[in-house]
């Protein structure tokens, strides 16, 4: 079983990517004072988890000004990997709360994270991972699944030809 946290508040929450397109590892990192946390997240988690902060900010009411600095801080070494990702937000703190678990077979074994941040953390992250999620590589226009620079094998066409664009 790995380390469990609780980062209530952190100083800085961000989603980034490590290595090229294709063969990004998408990463959530939280720090508070001199504790960095660092989970490794799939770039499915992260477009979900940025489609619902946008819908809950919707009700939630306009931030005030973003944090800008969202590059991943070193070392970015992820502490384990996120099966499932939660969020409330509390009315009266106004602040939101990440909840993620880790992937284990066992649930009774898993870590979880908990991430206490502010409204305008979370809108800085929504806005980040939508934008980490659309630089990745383009969708093929027939199957849905990506296009790799070196070819794609699409199953629309079962395999036979790359489709034409």
């Amino acid at each position: 079983m790995n380390s469990s946290f609780d980062l209530d508040p952190v100083d800085r929450l961000t989603v980034g990517t490590v290595g090229p397109p294709g063969q990004r590892m998408f990463l959530l990192q939280a720090r508070q004072g001199s504790s960095l946390l660092t989970l490794k997240v799939e770039k499915t988690q992260v477009a979900a988890l940025s489609m619902y902060l946008g819908e809950l900010l919707e009700e939630v009411g306009r931030p005030g000004d973003l944090p800008d600095d969202l590059d991943l801080e070193e070392p970015s070494d992820p502490a384990w990997v996120v099966g499932t990702l939660g969020v409330s937000y509390e009315q009266d703190t106004k602040n939101f709360v990440l909840v993620a678990e880790e992937a284990v077979e066992e649930e009774s074994d898993a870590a979880v994270a908990r991430i206490t941040a502010t409204v305008e953390q979370v809108a800085a992250l929504a806005i980040r991972g939508v934008r980490l999620v659309e630089s990745g590589r383009p969708p093929c226009p027939l199957c849905g699944y990506p296009l790799d620079p070196s070819g794609h094998v699409c199953p629309r066409q079962n395999g036979h030809r790359p489709p034409s664009l």
